[in-house]
């Protein structure tokens, strides 16, 4: 592969400002994958189990978009790292051979499926964030990170439509699926705080025009995820409050119990058969 210059160029005997961002960059990187597989692992869930047909496949290629999107952000992230370090761990090393505790995906996305309310709100979430995210490091400084963003964000354009269709349909359908979408979207709102709340690793990117500021994204988020409410004749929750970073999320490897439980299935292949290829 012939690699473009970006942050991840070999080091040179003496330090410079571009070394000095070699360990945030890589953490940065392995959030947005962390978070896309994370995601991806729970979509894979439905398969088999969607309410209809057409559903089962449709969740199945949003979750190999994200899938696809993981691979490209952990390659990098091994680029990085062997830059740092001499040597870069692969793809599969990275997503099946950390402990939770290494993880640094968002605490929204490890979240249990639930119902189908319960799915298409953690999606909606999700997607709008993801979009503003993609679209703005579309115009990164690191040209390696810019041009994953472009591609992905072509998929995350279609996801936002998806789940924002479900959301609407479900809020302004029966009493019952208004009931329990409205119940999912608030039960999840405490997790989207996180999302927003830079800490070091992101001002750092900020700093140098790798990544946006996180906080620059909340209002037009809250905007479209208002508007998109409004349709389904849904409340914005009430509470003020969301979760935030702080050096307590996951973004920090600070997990709900539930990322254990995932792991241990996803990545049982792997840990009882080392090295083993099909």
């Amino acid at each position: 592969m012939v690699m473009t210059e970006s942050f991840a160029a070999p080091r040179a005997q003496s330090a410079t400002p571009r070394d000095a961002l070699q360990a945030p960059l890589f953490d940065y990187v392995l959030r947005l994958a962390d978070s896309g597989l994370i995601l991806a692992q729970r979509l894979g869930e439905w398969a088999g189990r969607a309410p209809i047909l057409e559903e089962d496949i449709a969740l199945t290629n949003v979750g190999l978009d994200l899938l696809g999107q993981a691979r490209l952000w952990f390659a990098y992230a091994g680029e990085i790292e062997a830059g740092m370090r001499g040597t870069g761990r692969t793809e599969d090393e990275l997503a099946f051979l950390r402990d939770g505790s290494a993880f640094r995906n968002l605490l929204l996305v490890e979240q249990p499926n639930g119902s189908y309310a319960d799915t298409m709100a953690r999606q909606f979430y999700f997607d709008h964030w993801h979009l503003l995210l993609l679209r703005a490091l579309s115009s990164s400084s690191d040209p390696r990170i810019a041009a994953i963003a472009e591609k992905a964000a072509l998929e995350a354009t279609y996801h936002v439509e998806r789940s924002t269709g479900w959301v609407i349909r479900l809020g302004d359908g029966t009493p019952l699926s208004r009931a329990r979408m409205q119940a999912a979207i608030d039960s999840l709102w405490m997790y989207t705080g996180e999302m927003f709340e830079p800490d070091g690793i992101d001002s750092a990117l900020a700093d140098v025009g790798a990544a946006p500021a996180l906080r620059a994204l909340r209002e037009p988020w809250l905007a479209s995820v208002r508007d998109a409410l409004d349709q389904a004749t849904l409340a914005l929750p009430a509470g003020t409050w969301m979760q935030g970073g702080g050096g307590r999320g996951g973004k920090q490897g600070v997990h709900t119990e539930h990322l254990g439980h995932l792991l241990a299935q996803m990545q049982f292949l792997q840990r009882a058969y080392p090295g083993a290829q099909w």
